[in-house]
């Protein structure tokens, strides 16, 4: 019979159980590590999707709140996931590290580099929604704030509508006055404002050291020529102002007088039966406010614009002159209505003259007294002129030459002008005012006549 002997062990076997033991193990790590390599790409793809999120946030701004909530919950999730992989990944890797090879080591790694990647992508992604939180918060902050500006501007526009509203109904209310009182012949009072005096002033060309007049009235009246003769100029003389049967004067022309002695300095107005204005605006329209003096001149007859002019000098307090022009001609259709001839004797015509003179001085006289009297204006001197006689009267160096020569027939030129003079030098405050005063009290009552043949 036989024995055996009893197994012995093998080193061989057991050397090819430990080698595959060994590399089990090292497959074992590598597909702990390839894991671990997809769960980082995933992570990443997640990190990925949180910061397209957080874009999206910073565009919505009412949604960026509840979004970024959302989004800072599921960065809170993948974090306690990627903080969990991770340290089973790394428990794995350091198990497999001690036992196996160089390569489980490097993959290990790897994988904690990853790790760090990703929690830095992480909380660059925390960062990012905690700025888009911020953003939200402002934006929502800046809202709130527009909104309640606008609620205060509909209040302050719901006040100022109600405001506008009140002033409308005082306008109309006034606009509705106005007209009534325009339908009763009220005419409104009209003030010109600080601006449109300054505006008036330069456009006349105002001087402090002048004396100003303005030469108003209706079409027609000889006011151009009435300028030409204080100015000792002929109607076709250089420099004259323009003349004719039609309205020539359709802007205001601006005349300084030719002798420095005279201060003065003589405007021509359009008449106002041109102007498309009613009477009551002519004064403010023209800008007659401005003047140091006003010459309301009519030829015919005294018109509601003549009184308006008056009315408003009385509210400024402008010195006025009524005068009435075309003296000679006036008298001269007196005399023809008298049975004027021209074949009749000098002493004849010089006694109708003298009768139709005196008829036409009275009735002008009483009719400017009636007309100032019904319009509640008191009573003031009508100066009437011839403007051929003011030419003679004003052609002379100085006043006191018409009284060296011989006379012209006058009415009241002498006393017009000399009146103007007197007026300019007081309200300039010029000192020099004894010549005027002895010349006015030898002129007042000037009753000479023309020879016969002067018609």
């Amino acid at each position: 019979m036989c024995f055996t002997e009893p197994d012995e062990p093998n080193p061989a076997f057991e050397e090819i159980e430990k080698r595959q033991k060994a590399e089990a193990e090292a497959e074992q790590a590598r597909q702990d590590a390839k894991a671990a390599e997809e769960r980082i790409a995933e992570l990443n793809r997640l990190n990925q999707k949180i910061q397209e999120e957080a874009r999206a946030a910073e565009q919505a701004a009412k949604e960026a709140a509840a979004a970024s909530e959302a989004q800072a919950r599921r960065e809170r999730e993948a974090q306690a996931e990627a903080k969990r992989a991770a340290d089973e990944a790394r428990s794995q890797a350091e198990a497999a590290a001690r036992t196996a090879s160089e390569e489980a080591k490097k993959q290990a790694a790897q994988a904690e580099e990853e790790r760090k990647r990703t929690a830095a992508v992480q909380e660059q992604a925390r960062r990012d929604a905690q700025a888009a939180q911020e953003r939200a918060k402002k934006l929502q902050e800046a809202a709130d704030e527009e909104k309640r500006k606008a609620a205060a501007a509909q209040e302050a526009a719901n006040a100022s509508k109600k405001v506008a509203e009140e002033q409308v109904k005082v306008a109309n209310a006034a606009k509705e006055e106005a007209e009534r009182k325009l339908k009763e012949g009220i005419q409104p009072v009209l003030t010109p404002t600080p601006e449109e005096v300054s505006a008036a002033k330069r456009r006349v060309q105002y001087r402090e050291n002048l004396f100003h007049i303005a030469i108003a009235g209706v079409a027609g009246g000889g006011k151009s020529s009435l300028i030409n003769a204080f100015r000792g100029l002929r109607n076709k003389g250089i420099g004259a102002a323009a003349t004719g049967v039609t309205e020539t004067t359709l802007v205001m022309a601006r005349y300084p007088h030719p002798n420095a002695e005279y201060p003065l300095v003589l405007y021509d107005f359009p008449g106002a039966g041109t102007l498309k204005i009613p009477d009551w605006q002519y004064f403010n329209d023209q800008g007659l406010y401005v003047f140091d003096s006003i010459i309301v001149l009519f030829d015919n007859r005294f018109t509601m614009t003549d009184i308006a002019i008056l009315t408003n000098c009385r509210r400024f307090k402008i010195p006025t002159y009524i005068v009435r022009s075309k003296a000679d001609q006036h008298i001269r259709n007196i005399m023809e209505d008298m049975g004027y001839d021209s074949d009749d004797d000098s002493s004849k015509v010089k006694k109708l003259h003298q009768a139709a003179r005196q008829q036409f001085i009275q009735q002008t006289r009483q009719s400017v007294k009636d007309n100032l009297q019904d319009a509640n204006i008191p009573d003031q001197r009508v100066y009437i002129v011839s403007n051929k006689t003011m030419l003679d009267v004003a052609s002379n160096t100085t006043i006191f030459d018409v009284l060296a020569r011989k006379r012209p027939k006058t009415i009241d030129e002498i006393e017009l002008l000399s009146d103007l003079i007197r007026e300019a030098q007081i309200r300039r405050g010029h000192r020099d005012t004894e010549a005027a005063t002895i010349m006015n009290e030898e002129l007042v009552g000037d009753d000479t006549v023309l020879p016969s043949d002067s018609y």
